[in-house]
């Protein structure tokens, strides 16, 4: 007794599992018979092999080669370090130089809304510059910190800090290490494509809310009002800020000269863009160096007026203590860690959202590909190590890496030399930001996070692409402003999967009709003639069979006749799929159709008339222009998967029709299912083959293969056959070491699941095919 007759019956005698039990209704002649059908065409058979779990299991294992790609792959500088040149040198020192100078302002103010002081918002900086060329896949990006983030954590301070007490600077470092942990783990395991699952919209509303927060927030300090509580939602507090309008001071003239100010050199520097389009790097650069400029002019303003002052009439930002006092090995509180894990999740969406789509926007840009997962990485490493450096948070900043691309940055390696920027500013111009103006960092947030708000003219885009999601816009939007910005992720991203399973579960599939088509061609006229005239000559192809949906209200002509491609044979399309949300809508979809439009083979058979269940309406087999149910084409060209609920109902909807046909069975044909596990899962379940049992009816079956060319070697196997599968032959000329080659003929599908086929036309005429038969047999 061989091992594996042991096995199987350990498994039948003692687990009851059986492994031929699939095979139980298969008719056992299907291979003679298309052995024999196909000697004559001197074609051969295939016998497709099943998928085991041991070769997905092998698919899944890592070789060495991947090994070595994904190591390769965690540092890229591996593969551009080695052809670095003075070239490249120049541009990115020049690049560098610009972004740092850039940076220093924005770092500076976007720490205010992070309730850290300004040194805090220069460390942070420096961590993205020092460590983003190392990891990252992206030439023209800045990490570093950003109005969004600093809000984020800015809000997440105020709370933890009200109810627990722990340090501001405590809170943030904490929050930074956890969010970049959760990153880097993510981008280690090469999980980037996570976020896929966070839908634009509900980013887009959190965005455009975010941005009036951050408004409401500077407001007050950039008009030196008093008694403003910042912390509420912003509903409320541009309600107060209108109330404290009478207690507005000083700060105002700075604040509003500032935002004019800027506005006015940005606006000046596009119209001279567009004017002198050779000088427009200059311009751009001009424009790009606006804050930098405005910073440096307010804080001489301040430093001539209070020199010589004990106190200030406006607030200016303060003592700031040079160099990277702030670094430091943090200890993370167990408590404190307990308390952030909740804000967590709003945190590292927002940081990985807005990073990844400023990488990819970059790249679409200048023509190259960035990978998520790797830009993940450098997140996370980066968000890791400013607490070590005394930063919080940092993520992509999109103003600066449009600088950055706009400065002609060559390689990732520019960062280094903003990095340098900021350790000059940290040790040798402390002391000239004592006296920059709070006023005019607010006025640099709001100006800054103008062009976040969405423009009307994208909302009316977004009416027109998407009712529904300009709906979940509103809602999102509104949250976010009169509640809370997580509850505006939280909420919009719920929304956003209850809409796509909506659409899955309820999409409706389409009965399709065959019509025959031509396609009527525009060729050249003569030489010199007028092709657009009416005498332009046309070339018209011959007709060929079509199948388009017979609900002809979805943009085809609904003047077109549409048939039957055979009585009693229905062909129905998925259009999303099938799984088990929306099984049970096609599966009642299919037999009421099929019902309405057919007569049963036979009478019932009740006694009594009393014996029909309660629910079921009478019919019978009389005459009528109704034919008879013969097959079903399913069309699977959008069906990856299927799991045991829509098998399940394919099997239920068998069964039902089986005794709706008998003594007669309804042939299943499958179109387009190109996934092998799913035809595995269909053929364990009794699909893929003629269902009827008796003799007579497998006899009457008449099956049609298709065959094509197919290159073999002397032991027909494949040209090349490796672990991931079969690779591309080639059609032209053969090396000598392929001249043992022959080109025969062979069946494309598997000879024991005929009725899964290539396409729909094969499909179609398959089912055909066998129906004439029988209606000759039945006739």
């Amino acid at each position: 007794m061989t091992k594996q007759t042991v096995t199987s019956f350990v498994t039948k005698k003692i687990l009851g599992i059986d492994h031929t039990e699939r095979y139980e209704y298969q008719p056992i002649q299907l291979e003679q018979r298309a052995r024999d059908a196909l000697r004559g065409a001197g074609a051969e058979i295939y016998l497709e092999e099943e998928p085991t779990v041991v070769e997905w299991l092998k698919d899944q294992a890592p070789t060495t080669d991947d090994v070595v790609d994904y190591l390769r792959n965690l540092f890229p500088p591996i593969g551009w370090l080695p052809r670095y040149n003075l070239r490249w040198l120049l541009g990115d020192v020049v690049a560098g130089i610009t972004i740092g100078l850039v940076v220093v302002p924005q770092a500076m103010a976007y720490a205010l809304l992070a309730k850290q002081t300004a040194s805090v918002g220069l460390y942070t900086s420096f961590t993205g510059a020092v460590l983003y060329w190392l990891f990252g896949t992206s030439k023209d990006i800045v990490i570093g910190t950003t109005a969004v983030g600093s809000l984020l954590v800015g809000q997440v301070v105020t709370r933890i800090q009200a109810a627990h007490g722990y340090s501001n600077l405590e809170i943030a470092h904490t929050l930074s290490m956890l969010a970049g942990a959760v990153m880097l783990a993510i981008g280690l395991l090469r999980l980037g494509w996570v976020i896929e699952f966070i839908p634009y919209i509900p980013i887009s509303a959190f965005v455009t809310a975010a941005s009036l927060t951050i408004m409401s927030t500077q407001v007050p300090t950039a008009l030196g009002l008093q008694g403003v509580d910042t912390s509420t939602p912003p509903c409320f507090t541009i309600v107060t800020i209108f109330r404290q309008l009478h207690t507005i001071r000083i700060d105002a003239v700075i604040g509003i000269s500032t935002m004019v100010l800027l506005f006015a050199i940005k606006g000046f520097c596009g119209m001279m863009e567009k004017r002198r389009p050779a000088s427009k790097r200059t311009w751009s650069f001009i424009s790009s160096l606006r804050l930098t400029f405005v910073v440096l002019l307010f804080t001489l303003i301040s430093y001539l007026i209070n020199r010589e002052v004990d106190e200030s009439e406006f607030r200016i930002v303060g003592p700031i203590i040079s160099g990277f006092t702030g670094a430091h090995i943090p200890r993370p509180n167990p408590d404190l860690v307990k308390v952030i894990l909740p804000e967590l999740p709003a945190v590292v969406i927002i940081l990985v959202i807005e990073h990844v789509a400023i990488a990819k926007s970059m790249g679409r840009v200048h023509g190259y590909t960035i990978t998520p997962s790797q830009e993940i990485v450098a997140l996370g490493g980066a968000n890791l190590l400013s607490p070590f450096v005394g930063g919080y948070v940092c993520t992509g900043s999109f103003s600066a890496s449009a600088v950055l691309s706009k400065a002609g940055s060559r390689t990732p390696l520019a960062g280094l030399f903003s990095a340098a920027v900021l350790v000059v500013v940290l040790y040798a111009l402390t002391g000239v930001f004592y006296y920059i103006p709070n006023a005019c960092l607010a006025g640099l947030i709001i100006h800054a996070v103008c062009s976040l708000v969405i423009q009307p003219q994208k909302l009316y885009r977004y009416w027109q692409l998407s009712p529904p999601e300009l709906c979940i816009w509103v809602i999102c939007f509104v949250i976010g402003l009169c509640e809370s910005l997580e509850y505006c992720i939280y909420v919009g991203v719920a929304l956003s999967i209850t809409l796509v399973f909506v659409r899955l579960a309820r999409t409706k599939g389409q009965f399709l009709g065959k019509v025959r088509a031509r396609r009527v061609k525009e060729t050249r006229g003569n030489a010199g003639s007028d092709t657009s005239s009416h005498n332009s000559s046309i070339a018209m192809d011959r007709s060929r069979t079509m199948y388009a949906p017979f609900r002809l209200n979805d943009g085809m002509n609904p003047a077109i006749q549409l048939l039957s491609p055979h009585p009693g044979i229905f062909i129905y399309r998925l259009s999303e799929g099938l799984n088990y949300a929306n099984q049970a809508f096609h599966m009642e979809t299919l037999q009421s159709y099929l019902m309405a439009n057919t007569k049963r083979t036979s009478d019932e058979g009740l006694e009594h008339e009393s014996d029909r269940i309660w629910n079921a309406a009478a019919s019978s087999s009389e005459d009528s222009d109704l034919p008879h149910l013969r097959a079903i084409v399913l069309d699977f060209g959008s069906v990856n998967n299927l799991d045991i609920t829509a098998l399940q109902g394919l099997i239920d909807l068998r069964k039902q029709l089986d005794q709706y046909t008998y003594p007669d069975a309804v042939e299943w044909h499958f179109a387009s299912v190109d996934n092998r596990w799913t035809r595995r899962a269909l053929a364990a379940s009794g699909f893929g083959y003629p269902s009827a049992q008796s003799e007579e009816a497998v006899a009457a079956w008449r099956p049609i293969y298709s065959i094509a060319d197919t290159l073999l070697s002397d032991e027909s196997t494949p040209l090349t056959k490796g672990r991931k599968g079969f690779a591309y032959g080639k059609s032209e000329s053969l090396d000598s070491s392929q001249a043992t080659l022959e080109t025969r003929q062979a069946a494309m599908n598997g000879v024991d699941r005929p009725f899964f086929h290539i396409d729909l036309y094969e499909a179609v005429q398959s089912a055909v095919h066998d129906a004439r038969g029988r209606d000759q047999i039945d006739s």
